[in-house]
């Protein structure tokens, strides 16, 4: 890599990002409980290639090798999540000692390695026992949650500073609960409404928990997915749908966390759908957080769409513009839009990107992986991160989606996104041509122009 002329400000963290259920398989091991996504993930058909997270990347068993991994790239953060079913197999109760030592040896290896770790508190892995007494359309799973970061603090906070509450609410609730190609593969409006406002409570209770238990200067937030969103034609009707489809994916979460509301707009689109909001609901869900993670793949293109769930929109693509291969487009500029865009309607006081990368299909060809789209897709995104610093955006890290190859949900292991190759059959790693450039980017703490 040439020498970089965008350098970004002194102690950004430089990251890569991966959860649980995607990569640490054990999941009969140390006493951890069933998920949902074990359940769901068993289903026949429910995962493109039939496949399982039961061994995954195997990186229960493998935590240093992949800490190594994340030296020779230069590291400075690591993101993580912290399966429920190991800390709490029945979802209540005394935790499991041995689901929490296993987490201490993990953070014990990172802090060998000078690797600053985000913990992700709720990365969809929902224990089976919550999910048979309603999930997160009970309200009291919120509670639980609640006393699992509690738990997980207490064994954690000396040595961990900074933590997420919980991963994209908006897909836990929608792609779970209303079109059913998630854990735990409902198709309810109502339920995922319902889920959508205890996911909120969830990280409200978990806020909390964390501020009693952790040090003063230790930082929490939550993680949401966010995307500008375009209408694919000049019509009234497009324009309107894909104003709705802002406020299904974007406002209702940011007004909620930041303005202590849901927008007028959307409560009345939803209607008699919404679940019980109390009194002091909201105001609970704003209490003040330290940082807001962003998640950045792609932007919305949508139309509209008669009878399409939710908001009557549906999405599309744009004719020309280039995909990855989960078929979404590539646009830096979105990531530039959705940060000042933030920075200018909610201002949180600080933001980490904590997702961003692409799926190509990598090949393994004489011990290399040649992936110069990923590359570049890297690159693009973080010269327009850059310039949203330029303007003012309080950017404080970027947390590039993967580390490892892994299971990519309801894709199974039919799409890559890794900085790092897994033959899974070995489990042999392999670190890909954009992992060596993106070790150029850590240690220049910036890009070239």
């Amino acid at each position: 890599m040439a020498s970089a002329d965008a350098l970004f400000p002194p102690g950004f963290v430089w990251g890569a990002a991966t959860s649980a259920y995607q990569i640490e398989g054990a999941v009969d091991e140390g006493g951890r409980g069933e998920s949902i996504w074990d359940v769901f993930s068993h289903r026949p058909s429910a995962i493109a290639d039939g496949s399982t997270g039961d061994v995954a990347c195997d990186s229960f068993h493998r935590y240093r090798e992949d800490i190594a991994l994340m030296r020779e790239l230069g590291l400075t953060g690591y993101r993580f999540s912290i399966a429920w079913p190991r800390i709490f197999p029945s979802g209540a109760g005394a935790p499991n000692e041995n689901g929490l030592d296993h987490y201490r040896r993990v953070v014990d290896a990172l802090a060998e390695a000078d690797i600053e770790p985000l913990v992700t508190l709720y990365h969809w892995d929902l224990p089976r026992s919550l999910q048979s007494r309603g999930g997160w359309t009970n309200r009291d799973t919120a509670a639980r949650f609640g006393e699992y970061a509690q738990a997980v603090a207490r064994a954690l906070g000396p040595e961990v500073r900074h933590w997420v509450t919980v991963n994209e609410p908006w897909v836990a609730a929608y792609l779970g609960h209303l079109v059913g190609i998630h854990a735990p593969g409902l198709r309810d409006r109502r339920a995922a409404l319902a889920a959508a406002h205890h996911l909120l409570l969830a990280h409200a209770d978990g806020m909390a928990a964390l501020r009693a238990e952790l040090p003063t200067d230790a930082q929490a937030g939550i993680a949401l997915n966010l995307a500008p969103v375009a209408p694919l034609g000049d019509t009234n009707a497009d324009a309107e749908a894909a104003n709705r489809f802002d406020g299904f994916l974007n406002r209702w979460f940011l007004d909620a966390l930041y303005k202590g509301r849901y927008p007028e707009d959307m409560l009345s689109v939803f209607g008699d759908d919404l679940p019980e909001i109390r009194p002091n609901d909201l105001a609970r869900i704003a209490a003040p957080t330290d940082f807001l993670g962003v998640n950045y793949y792609s932007p919305n293109t949508v139309r509209w769409a008669r009878g399409a769930p939710m908001v009557e929109a549906e999405m599309a693509s744009r004719p020309g513009v280039p995909q990855t291969a989960m078929g979404w487009e590539i646009d830096p500029n979105g990531l530039h839009q959705v940060l000042t865009r933030l920075h200018a309607e909610w201002a949180p006081g600080s933001i980490r990107i904590t997702e961003n990368g692409a799926a190509f299909d990598d090949r393994l060809v004489d011990g290399t992986v040649d992936d110069p789209d990923r590359e570049a897709y890297l690159h693009d995104h973080l010269l327009a991160a850059f310039r949203a610093v330029e303007e003012g955006v309080p950017l404080a890290g970027y947390y590039c989606w993967s580390l490892l190859d892994n299971f990519e949900w309801s894709y199974g292991y039919s799409r890559r996104f890794g900085l790092v190759h897994v033959d899974y059959a070995t489990q042999t790693r392999t670190i890909k041509r954009s992992g060596r450039w993106y070790a150029g980017v850590t240690r220049e703490n910036g890009v070239s122009g």
